[in-house]
């Protein structure tokens, strides 16, 4: 299995649809059962119940306090909905679908053990044939979803090939396919504005992220963490926001995940001073060294930045993903000092 160490020419492989990239921390979840959809639809962020057969979506797991859980990709094949998830967190999101089967004629299967799942670029594997593909349609706002940025303009086309484990072994085996790591992956997935589980902590609400672009259907039906989602959404702002970061690359130091984002003016200060952390760092092979990192709402979009870790300070510039007045998009009227609207 030829795989391409240098990580300049794995990105151009891999946007040339030349190179795939193994993707070791996806598993997938099987739901069956003729309420699959419906009850599916009932438990998570996005529309599902009109799920088409092999169209691809993306769905929040979200706890009652609105904070993100789990990232889920679903297809449906007309039998049975696929689940691909972060296998840290596939656990909890089992333990859970579990204790609300009582909810739907459905069932549920962990095939985490018996399918990979392999990332192309542009187009699926062609051969050996996967069992189920998903397309990322992060490049397009959902249906019933809301991007508060500009669209992003480095195409995303990632595809999701799920293999069962002798289509997967028969894939390593083919000398003639090239393999990419993961962090060439990472490159473009940042220049992209793509959040992943990488931008995800305790605190995350999906706003920060930019995820009602994609994983978030604003006028369906109740849903665990909806009255978080829609507050946030219609009368306040996410306390932090997702941004791109470029790296001053003159000192060749590369930053790592963790590291601490403040102020150029709070230099002396340190990482005392975090106004936020560095969530996924890479090496582009047009743009330099770039980060993902998740600051403080009200840091200035023009402020000059300082990434603090076990090294030399590294300068940083922003790039807006998630802007200062996300949110608070019902608009409406202050209240007057005897509590009626102004007009």
């Amino acid at each position: 299995m030829p795989v391409i160490t240098n990580p300049i020419t794995a990105q151009r492989a891999i946007l040339g649809s030349k190179a795939l990239v193994q993707q070791p921390h996806l598993g997938v979840i099987a739901v069956t059962g003729e309420d699959r959809l419906s009850w599916l639809h009932s438990l998570l962020s996005q529309n599902i119940k009109n799920l088409q057969p092999g169209q691809s979506t993306e769905a929040l797991a979200l706890d009652f306090h609105g904070h993100i859980e789990n990232i889920i990709r679903l297809v449906d094949d007309g039998a049975q909905t696929w689940l691909i998830v972060d296998r840290s967190g596939a656990q909890t999101l089992l333990d859970w679908l579990r204790k609300m089967v009582f909810r739907g004629k459905v069932a549920i299967a962990d095939l985490q053990d018996d399918y990979q799942v392999v990332a192309s670029w542009s187009t699926p594997v062609a051969s050996p044939v996967p069992a189920l593909v998903w397309t990322d349609g992060w490049s397009q706002t959902a249906q019933g979803g809301h991007r508060y940025g500009q669209a992003p303009t480095e195409d995303w086309k990632l595809i999701l090939n799920v293999f069962s484990n002798d289509g997967a072994k028969a894939l390593a085996e083919n000398s003639e396919i090239e393999w990419a790591p993961a962090d060439a992956l990472t490159a473009l997935r940042i220049a992209a504005h793509r959040p992943d589980i990488d931008e995800v902590d305790e605190k995350s609400i999906p706003h920060e992220l930019d995820f009602l672009a994609s994983a978030v259907h604003l006028s369906k039906g109740c849903y665990r963490g909806q009255e978080t989602v829609a507050k946030v959404h219609n009368l306040g702002h996410p306390p932090r926001r997702l941004v791109l970061l470029h790296l001053d690359g003159s000192t060749h130091i590369h930053p790592e995940v963790g590291d601490a984002v403040v102020l150029a003016e709070d230099f002396d200060k340190g990482a005392d001073a975090a106004k936020g952390r560095i969530t996924s760092v890479a090496q582009h092979h047009e743009m330099g060294p770039i980060a993902l990192a998740v600051i403080g709402r009200n840091v200035a979009v023009d402020a000059p930045l300082v990434v603090f870790g076990d090294h030399e300070a590294v300068a940083a510039s922003q790039e807006v993903i998630v802007p200062q007045d996300a949110g608070k998009v019902a608009n409406l009227p202050r209240p007057g000092l005897l509590g009626r609207p102004r007009i």
